[in-house]
């Protein structure tokens, strides 16, 4: 079978998708799948994340060009919408025959319609609804959105397939804590956006001043947006225990989730949340709330899972912080173990696979 997936951008700044996306396509790639990567900016070919991917197609230039360079394609998965290039896919795989399934990725949650609301109604109702009931099947990470796309009433099946996350090799975690600070940190590890809820968490922080705690807050700045917290900051009079790393990657980002006691993710919607399964990977234990679809934090005793709000987010954190570094480590142990069970990319590709199958008839 020959799988074209498409997503905005395979560049590290632009969050999960960018990541997750390839990984499913190496994942496909190992089970004898023929795979093709594109994005609209050409970062399949430039992307660091993609580097040494030899056995992918990774195609740039104009949709109509990249799916001439890949040939016959049997199966479409589309990451997003909203933006133009999904619309060209869209007459594409309709044109050439190939099944067409949908991830929106988020973008259709009830928050990320309320987040310029005029401009996106307008969208809706003028073309993407209609786009998205043309497509063959709509792939929902977690149950949360797929109930959101049928509270929609949208017309496609909907198949409910979780991102994977691949396990870092232990020795690498081990050998990166036993260079850990003496203080104990908090991290939080994704873009610095509106939706991610960051100045709840520092308002949380504010109100607990933890002794000997400090947090480390770690992720690519979008549009100006550190300015904004950077001011929330001053206004809180937090000191130098809160601290900004900039964008990590590498065996900066592995050292940075190894060492931490807590990752939290405050944010106010998900359609995964792929740091949550990062940091469980290394053994980290998290903080989320309701806004992520990760309840299987408090079922698998590897985390906390909170109302989005600043008294929900400071809660689970004074409890994490009464803990000592043996307890969470017992913690993180739990959900590394768990995203082995739930979340190995090999179970996602045949997972993904069948959807393919069923799509393309």
């Amino acid at each position: 079978m020959r799988i074209l997936l498409s997503a905005l951008s395979f560049q590290p700044d632009f969050g999960g998708p960018a990541r997750s996306v390839p990984q499913l396509a190496t994942a496909l790639a190992d089970l004898g799948m023929d795979v093709g990567l594109w994005a609209p900016d050409g970062s399949a070919t430039q992307s660091p994340l993609l580097k040494g991917a030899t056995r992918l197609h990774l195609l740039d230039g104009p949709a109509e060009a990249a799916w001439r360079a890949f040939g016959k394609v049997d199966v479409l998965h589309d990451n997003g919408i909203w933006r133009p290039h999904h619309l060209k896919l869209m007459t594409l795989a309709e044109t050439q025959g190939a099944a067409r399934i949908l991830s929106a990725r988020g973008m259709l949650t009830p928050w990320a319609f309320n987040h310029k609301p005029v401009r996106k109604r307008l969208a809706w109702w003028t073309y993407q609804r209609r786009s998205v009931n043309r497509a063959s099947a709509l792939h929902a990470t977690a149950e949360a959105e797929a109930e959101g796309f049928r509270s929609l009433g949208l017309r496609p099946p909907v198949r409910i397939i979780p991102n994977g996350i691949s396990l870092p090799p232990w020795d690498e975690v081990e050998t990166a804590r036993k260079t850990g600070p003496a203080d104990r940190t908090c991290l939080y590890m994704s873009r610095l956006n509106p939706t991610k809820g960051i100045p709840l968490l520092l308002e949380a922080w504010a109100r607990l001043r933890p002794e000997g705690w400090r947090l480390h807050i770690a992720g690519p700045d979008e549009n100006g947006y550190k300015a904004d917290l950077d001011n929330v900051v001053k206004r809180l009079g937090l000191g130098p225990e809160v601290r900004f790393l900039g964008a990590v990657e590498g065996g900066d980002k592995l050292a940075e989730l190894a060492r931490a006691d807590v990752l939290v993710l405050p944010t106010y919607t998900e359609n995964f949340g792929i740091v949550v399964a990062e940091a469980l990977a290394h053994g980290c234990p998290v903080v989320t709330t309701h806004g992520a679809p990760w309840r299987i934090l408090e079922t698998e005793s590897c985390g906390w899972w909170v109302p989005v709000s600043v008294d929900g987010i400071a809660g689970a954190l004074q409890e994490a912080m009464s803990k000592g570094r043996a307890e969470l480590r017992a913690m993180g142990d739990r959900g590394r173990a768990c995203v082995d069970r739930h979340f190995s990319w090999s179970d996602i590709a045949r997972r993904s696979i069948e959807l393919y199958e069923v799509a393309a008839g």
